[in-house]
């Protein structure tokens, strides 16, 4: 793709901020969780990113590959399918001058890094450690980089007019889809539902590191944003501010739309729920960032707040999936309306029609990429057993796999006297 030195420049510089959106979602993780598990979820994190980081280096970027680069595909009727990349394994022969196909190798990477920490908030204080990187390492070799030709490197959906920019399909519903298989293949926590299935409240054990997880990565997601509309919607220097200001919106709504609607059905405004409004908000507005107006940007965001606070119910309630960051509600369903809304509302500059591609993008996503995920874990549970020891969980899994907790001289534990 033939884009200006300049173009090139303001990506780089944005993908050098990008990496806040994963900070940001450390803190989420580790904050919605329990304080004996804070540490294992903060390590979980870094793990994950690594694991998946360097599966992408060895095959992930060699699947995923870039527009105008070498491809494998089918012969189907006569048609050939672009079904993945065929570039050099190990990043070799990847130009060293900030070219356009270095650009998305590092946007690729540090895509892969975010969505592997999506499902740390699925599996959060029963998953270990040893499972979480074998995780990681299959979405960052496989799950990611196939989805991400198909999108991102010139495959079969992008020529069916799907546009996803910021990675809302790409990034966070592919790592949304794993969490929700993730937290299929595990089961409910101890003590989450009672003895007549009702759901049991597991507060988080700071707000606080929440909300500040929230600010970090909504800064790395003007980043990402600005740097997705650049590579992969080839949007002009000036129009970055209107990529920027669409972020920040579609984020803003979300977390009042939260707030507003746990406000009225609970009586007063739910901090966790509103700050996974926020995120969930960001989610949607990913994908068309570089083509919604304003007005439709706000209203995309708005309606994925709402959608946060009523999916996290109906999961936990109709389906009992426990899930303790929200995951798959912020990333999966947030993810996936985002998809539609920059169908219905985007105003594609190339005047492509996109409703179409979008609904495909979709159908891929539940039809492939979520049997993908599910297989792919639990096949590694076969050999690698993904939960903790009941033991592990009661005791918390700093000490259980770390051999000490995050706040050692703080925090007494008196929920440990309350479990059967």
């Amino acid at each position: 793709m033939a884009l200006t030195e300049l173009q090139l420049a303001l990506a780089l510089v944005c993908l050098l901020v990008a990496p806040l959106a994963a900070a940001g979602l450390l803190l989420i993780n580790t904050g919605l969780g329990r304080s004996r598990n804070a540490a294992h979820a903060a390590i979980s994190a870094l793990c994950a990113a690594s694991a998946a980081g360097c599966a992408y280096f060895v095959l992930g970027h060699t699947l995923q590959g870039a527009i105008g680069q070498p491809v494998r595909a089918l012969s189907i009727n006569g048609h050939a399918w672009d079904f993945a990349g065929a570039m050099a394994p190990f990043l070799m022969r990847l130009p060293a001058s900030g070219s356009y196909t270095s650009l998305t190798a590092l946007m690729g990477m540090e895509s892969v890094a975010l969505a592997s920490l999506i499902p740390l908030g699925g599996g959060g204080e029963r998953w270990r450690l040893g499972a979480i990187c074998a995780s990681a390492a299959c979405l960052g070799a496989i799950t990611f980089p196939l989805y991400a030709h198909w999108t991102w490197g010139g495959g079969w959906l992008r020529n069916l007019g799907y546009r996803d920019v910021g990675g809302s399909g790409t990034i966070h519903v592919v790592g949304g889809m794993t969490a929700l298989a993730v937290a299929w293949l595990l089961g409910p926590r101890r003590g989450k539902y009672s003895s007549d299935g009702m759901p049991m409240a597991v507060p988080g054990h700071n707000i606080v590191l929440v909300l500040l997880g929230c600010l970090l990565a909504g800064a790395g997601w003007l980043g990402l944003n600005c740097a997705g509309a650049v590579l992969f919607g080839s949007a002009q220097p000036e129009r970055l501010p209107l990529v920027a200001i669409n972020t920040i919106l579609g984020g803003a709504s979300a977390a009042l739309a939260s707030a507003g609607v746990t406000r009225a059905r609970f009586g007063r405004p739910d901090a966790s729920l509103a700050a996974n409004g926020w995120i969930g908000g960001l989610v949607s507005i990913s994908a068309g960032c570089a083509i919604l107006p304003p007005a439709a940007a706000a209203l995309a965001g708005a309606i994925s707040g709402a959608l946060v606070v009523f999916s996290v119910e109906l999961l936990e309630l109709r389906f009992e999936i426990d899930d303790p960051g929200g995951s798959v509600s912020v990333h999966a369903i947030s993810g996936c309306w985002g998809l539609v809304a920059a169908g219905l509302l985007g105003r594609d500059p190339i005047g492509q029609e996109t409703l179409f591609g979008q609904l495909v993008g979709v159908a891929t996503l539940f039809g492939f990429i979520l049997p993908l995920s599910w297989g792919l874990n639990a096949g590694l549970d076969r050999f690698l057993t993904m939960r903790a020891a009941p033991e592990g969980e009661r005791q918390g899994m700093d000490l259980y796999e770390l051999g000490a907790g995050a706040y050692p001289d703080f925090i007494t534990h008196t929920d440990d006297f309350l479990q059967r």
